[in-house]
Order: structure tokens, then C-alpha cells, then sequence
């Protein structure tokens, strides 16, 4: 099975020729992306995920985690993403066991001009293949290039590394390893300035790894991935201060609903808005060791409270209705008449298309940013076998009607090009619809 998935990793390879990528959720869909460490620097958003790619035969574990480099990519707006390339890759690493595929989970933080990279992997001298170790890689911009430092961090055994700089100026390292942990770290951000602690008031039954810590009004925040029952959740705990003690006040994000084994986040403010950072499945349903990262936005309760997040496939940001509109990536969605499928399941990179089945359908997509400037057609990527008509009105089913396209009867895509009846200035919803009981797939809209 794991072979089949070939074709479609390589064709994201091929993806990976044009660096932009404009995505909701999962954001990147040019290569499988997870472990997301978001950072805003410099009015801009950079995430450092990791990367998965495929095992195969002499190339890491077979049917397991596989990650051999590690990718940026920024965005100025959460919605359109550039992928600044590798920045770094196991064979390059002085201490890294070569092609020991296990480049996990990093981060990234920003300190006296200077850009610091923590990732954890396995080290050269583990004769039996377990047991990781953490290094940094430093650069002078966010993008790189990092320079790795030529030995790992000392005194600092496992993955899941997490930076956190207090409003003193204290840097403190945390991570996971059965348990979780945390050090403060010396000024150059090369070395511990503190024997590790364990925080131990968290849940003592079921995996705990992947700490974040953040602070807001005084709180400091200590999230995490739980296994409490059969898949992680994200969970937090709060302290008034970053070494704890720390009391355990709830879920961030239900296990995942189609049993994705692993989650994995980051939380950043954006704009005066919070933001939580994760990854799941979406690209690759079948087997959860591929992952995508996601974007969706975060509450806090009066009393700090974290609000739990409800996943979506929207995600974050305006969308220009200048833009290709990847409806099938929906706010909402007809409960008759309406589904979502691959392009092509042999190559889910494609990414995926609304399938109307009748006049029950429909699908509605929020954040549309049509302008001020009247836009006078909409072309659609559609696809009927019967012919068919679609309707595209704004906000709702009560909304003014937009266009009304005629859709030849045809068995491939087609790029039908239609006047616009009405314009609607600002931001409004998208409402897609079908007219006429034959089925009609819809891969995208967009307005000229």
C-alpha cells in the first residue's frame, strides 16, 4: 500500500518547482508537512514544520515516521504561503547519525539579531538506533541559511524541542521524553543555565510530548499533546510561572474525529488575533504518518481560558475573489446533495473538488474579498456529465445572485467563462449551488 503512494509523493515533488502556494487548510499542499512551529518576525508569519515523506526499503523505517529535512514558509497574511526551500538536512548535521531519517519536531526563535533553530534527531553515537538528541543551527535571517553547531545541546536527551523567552529576558528550553521538561538557557542560546526539571503536575497515565509554553496577561501557558485515550489530543496547563507548578485546566482540540494518531501545534498572536497552529491527515486519509498542517483561530474565556477549537477546512484569512477559490474547502456545506473528493485519489496533491449531486446542493465558502472595484465575469473549473447549471450568489441563500452559469454536457474539466448578473463590493460569502438535478463537480471559481 505504502508503495502505491509513490506517484503522488513525486508529484508533489514536482509541486515544489513553484515555491508559492496559496492554501486554507491544510496549508501546504505542494509536499506533507507537520509539527508546526509558527513565529511571527518582523510583521510577518514563519512556520517550521516538519517533514514527512515516504519510507521505503533502505530509506527509514517502513511504515513509520520519516523526516530527512526541514522546510520555512512565511506568509504576510495566513492565506497566500512562500516555501523558502530546506534550510536543513540530517547529512549536513556534524552530530546526526547519517540517513537516520529522524528530523522531528522543531522550532525557531529570534534573539539579538540572530535566528536560532532547535530540532531534535538521532546522534551518531546511538549504536542501536534510539534515543535522540537536540542541536541548534543559527542564521541571521529567518529564512537562512543556518549554520548547525557541531555537537548537540548538553545535558538535554529527547525530541519535541520548544523555546520560550519571558519578558525578563530568561530563555528557557522545553521538551519531551516520557515526560516533559524544561531548562533555562544561557544567553548565546547554545547551552543550558539550568539542570533540567520535570513538570510533573501534568497527567501521569498516557504519552505527553510536544510542549509549547506561552505567556498572556501574566499566565503562562504550558500546551501539549495527550494521549488519554486511543489518539492525541491538545491539552494545557497553566502557572504563574514558566517552571510551574502547573494546574491542568483543559482541552485545546478534540482527538482527531477519522483517528489521526498524532497532533501536534503551535500558538501565536497574529495581529492582536491568537492562533493555533496543528497538523492532521487531509492529504494522506489512509495512513496517519503523512501529515498537513492546519490553521485555525483561538478564543480566550474572560478568565483566561483557553477556548477549545473546533478544526475547519476554511481556516483562516480573506481570500481575493481574484484568485483561484478552492470551494471545496468549505465554511459550509449542504447536508443533502453535497461531498467533497480527491481530484484524483492516486495523487491527492491535486487537491480536491465539490461534488453537487442535484438541486439539493450547495457549498459555501467565507471570506471572499471581492474590492471596491466592480469585477465584471467568473470563470469556473467545472465538470458534468448531463450538463447542468450553477448558481454563484453572496451571503446565504437569500443573497443577491451573482451569475448563473450554463455548464455543457462533457467528460472532462471545462473552464466555463460567464458575465456577472450583480457585484457586491467588500467581503462577503460565496455560495455555490446547483440548479438542476444532474450531478456537477466544482474544482474552483474565480472572478474577473
Amino acid at each position: 500500500m505504502l508503495l502505491r503512494k509513490l506517484p503522488y509523493l513525486l508529484s508533489g515533488l514536482a509541486l515544489l518547482l513553484g515555491a508559492a502556494a496559496k492554501a486554507q487548510n491544510p496549508l501546504i499542499t505542494t509536499q506533507f508537512t507537520a509539527d508546526p512551529s509558527a513565529r511571527v518576525f518582523n510583521g510577518r508569519v514563519y512556520v517550521y514544520p516538519s517533514h514527512d515523506i515516504l519510507a521505503t526499503p533502505g530509506r527509514g523505517r517502513v511504515g513509520w515516521f520519516c523526516m530527512a529535512d526541514y522546510h520555512v514558509f512565511s506568509s504576510a497574511n495566513l492565506t497566500d504561503w512562500t516555501d523558502h526551500g530546506v534550510i536543513v538536512t540530517q547529512n549536513q548535521v556534524p552530530w546526526v547519525k547519517p540517513d537516520s531519517y529522524s528530523m522531528w519536531a522543531p522550532d525557531c526563535i529570534a534573539r539579538n539579531g540572530k535566528y536560532y533553530f532547535y530540532f531534535p534527531s538521532t546522534p551518531r553515537d546511538t549504536t542501536d538506533g534510539k534515543g535522540f538528541r537536540v542541536g541548534v543551527a543559527v542564521a541571521d535571517q529567518p529564512t537562512g541559511p543556518f549554520v548547525p553547531q557541531p555537537l548537540p545541546i548538553r545535558g538535554v536527551h529527547g525530541i519535541d524541542p520548544n523555546v520560550f523567552i519571558d519578558r525578563d529576558g530568561q530563555a528557557y528550553l522545553y521538551w519531551s521524553q516520557g515526560h516533559l521538561y524544561a531548562a533555562k538557557l544561557q544567553p548565546n542560546m547554545l547551552e543550558l543555565a539550568s539542570a533540567p526539571v520535570t513538570l510533573g503536575e501534568l497527567p501521569t497515565k498516557g504519552l505527553k510530548e510536544g510542549p509549547y509554553m506561552f505567556e498572556r496577561k501574566g499566565i503562562y501557558y504550558l500546551t501539549y499533546p495527550h494521549v488519554a485515550n486511543k489518539t492525541e489530543r491538545l491539552e494545557y496547563a497553566t502557572s504563574p510561572s514558566p517552571l510551574g507548578p502547573f494546574t491542568v485546566r483543559g482541552v485545546i482540540m478534540d482527538e482527531s474525529p477519522t483517528g489521526c494518531w498524532t497532533n501536534h501545534h503551535s500558538i501565536t498572536q497574529f495581529r492582536n488575533q491568537w492562533y493555533l497552529f496543528y497538523h492532521h491527515n487531509d492529504l494522506s486519509p489512509q495512513f496517519d504518518k503523512s501529515r498537513s498542517i492546519r490553521l485555525d483561530s483561538l478564543f480566550f474565556e474572560p478568565d483566561g481560558a483557553i477556548r477549545k477549537v473546533v478544526p475547519t477546512l476554511r481556516g483562516v484569512g480573506l481570500t481575493a475573489a481574484r484568485q483561484k477559490i478552492q470551494v471545496d474547502r468549505y465554511s459550509r456545506l449542504s447536508s443533502r446533495g453535497a461531498t467533497i473528493a480527491f481530484l484524483d485519489p492516486a495523487n491527492p496533491f491535486l487537491g480536491w473538488q465539490t461534488l453537487l449531486a442535484d438541486s439539493q446542493g450547495w457549498v459555501q465558502y467565507n471570506g471572499v474579498a471581492f474590492g471596491k472595484q466592480a469585477l465584471k465575469a467568473v470563470t469556473l473549473r467545472v465538470r458534468t456529465a448531463a450538463g447542468a447549471t450553477v448558481q454563484l450568489r453572496t451571503d446565504g441563500a437569500t443573497g443577491p445572485v451573482l451569475a448563473q452559469v450554463a455548464v455543457p454536457k462533457g467528460s472532462e474539466w471545462q473552464e466555463i467563462k460567464a458575465p456577472l448578473a450583480s457585484f457586491q463590493p467588500g467581503t462577503h460569502a460565496l455560495v455555490v449551488a446547483a440548479k438542476t438535478s444532474a450531478p456537477v463537480a466544482v474544482d474552483w471559481v474565480r472572478f474577473e
